[in-house]
């Protein structure tokens, strides 16, 4: 297969029908799998293996395979240990099995409750022009505490971040603030989980209902929730032949009261030694591990290679003060060419037939994706410049070995 890697195969994240970017167009930048799912089929039933199998023939008809399952999502039931949690956790088995009917192997989920990932600004313009995602994180306390007005939040901020947020909040107005409600919750959690909304004050009200039943919920008892859901779907996974692959916490660390559990190694070290089955898997997302300066990407993937499934290239830049933006993928706190060696010195010690799949992440906006509807984070030639950074990358660490 032309421009085809020998130890990485190169994939692209699709959103089907609601993605203003085309499979034809995806194949013509040498991409060789497709990163998907039934994203139409509501959190919690079972995903259908007729349309499965159809969504895979459609991509197949492209030139290219499905490759990974990005996501087949928790149910927050499930997460807080609700009354439907077992219900739902058979259900999920239900769509493992169709996926492996259907021959998907590599099956993403996150265990992030109620918010997924999450950023302040869509539109942050660098100096260059192009435009990235941005958190900034007097915005985030803004929307908790004057938008969310989340019960016993004031309590979690010093009175000088209280007082900044309130001068911030002020600042903004009513424009400002539906703005950032349209942000945090509408464009971002929409596409993702399903939170849609016509108007800010319903994203708020329906955003609150999902926060109350997390109440004086501690990393403890959500990683206990975790471990539940685990225990009943691995041994399934195993059989199967599927390999689960957890998602990072972005960013790491808790928000909104909410524990956060996977976002850095000691996360890590507890999961895979609480529930060593070799079907618990990690996608590796880079740019989620880098946005806390504490975590060593490197080190990560070396101390946890053998339970990765899929990686993520992306690096984001911290600025001390809890914000970061998505830089550059050959920028940042990653050291992207250390973090490739020690990917591809990973998949040379599994054997030479070994591909391991990897996507860019979050690419910035440049050029005519001004002129073209896409999800954020999630444009065409942003994310096609980093593709050809990453292959370059890859293409001449792979000579070393």
């Amino acid at each position: 297969m032309e421009n085809r890697l020998k130890h990485i195969e190169k994939t692209w994240r699709w959103f089907g029908a609601t993605d203003s970017i085309r499979l034809e167009e995806i194949r013509s930048i040498g991409v060789e799998g497709i990163v998907t799912a039934l994203h139409h089929i509501p959190n919690g039933e079972v995903w259908p293996a007729e349309e499965i199998d159809s969504l895979r023939k459609e991509i197949e008809s492209h030139g290219m395979h499905w490759t990974v399952v990005e996501s087949l999502p928790i149910h927050e039931e499930i997460k807080w240990g609700g009354p439907r949690r077992d219900e739902l956790v058979l259900n999920y088995i239900r769509s493992l099995e169709n996926l492996a009917a259907c021959g998907l192997k590599t099956v993403v989920y996150n265990f992030m409750p109620v918010i997924d990932w999450i950023r302040t600004d869509l539109h942050h313009r660098l100096p260059d022009g192009s435009e990235v995602l941005y958190f900034r994180r007097i915005d985030f306390v803004v929307f908790d505490l004057f938008i969310l007005e989340r019960e016993g939040a004031a309590t979690e901020y010093p009175p000088e971040v209280r007082d900044e947020a309130r001068r911030r909040y002020q600042a903004l107005g009513p424009d400002g603030a539906a703005a950032l409600v349209d942000t945090v919750i509408i464009r971002t959690q929409g596409f993702i989980d399903g939170i849609s909304a016509s108007r800010p004050d319903e994203a708020v009200a329906l955003f609150r209902e999902r926060l109350a039943p997390y109440r004086d919920m501690d990393p403890d008892r959500l990683f206990g929730h975790l471990r539940h859901f685990l225990e009943a779907v691995l041994p399934v996974a195993e059989r199967l032949g599927i390999r689960l692959a957890i998602h990072a916490d972005d960013p790491p660390g808790p928000v909104l009261g909410l524990p956060r559990i996977v976002g850095n190694e000691t996360d890590l070290e507890r999961l895979f030694r609480e529930l060593p089955s070799p079907a618990n898997g990690l996608t590796f997302c880079a740019g989620s591990f880098s946005a806390d300066p504490r975590n060593d990407v490197t080190r990560l993937v070396r101390r946890f290679a053998d339970r990765i499934g899929f990686i993520h290239l992306r690096s984001t830049r911290t600025l001390g003060n809890g914000d970061f933006y998505e830089a550059g993928h050959l920028e940042g706190n990653v050291d992207m060419p250390a973090l490739v060696k020690a990917i591809l010195e990973e998949v040379r010690r599994r054997g030479p037939d070994v591909r391991l799949p990897m996507r860019v992440d979050h690419g910035a906006r440049i050029l005519s994706d001004f002129q073209r509807d896409h999800h954020p984070g999630y444009p065409l030639l942003g994310r096609m410049k980093a593709l050809a950074e990453m292959s370059g990358l890859i293409a001449g660490l792979e000579r070393e070995f």
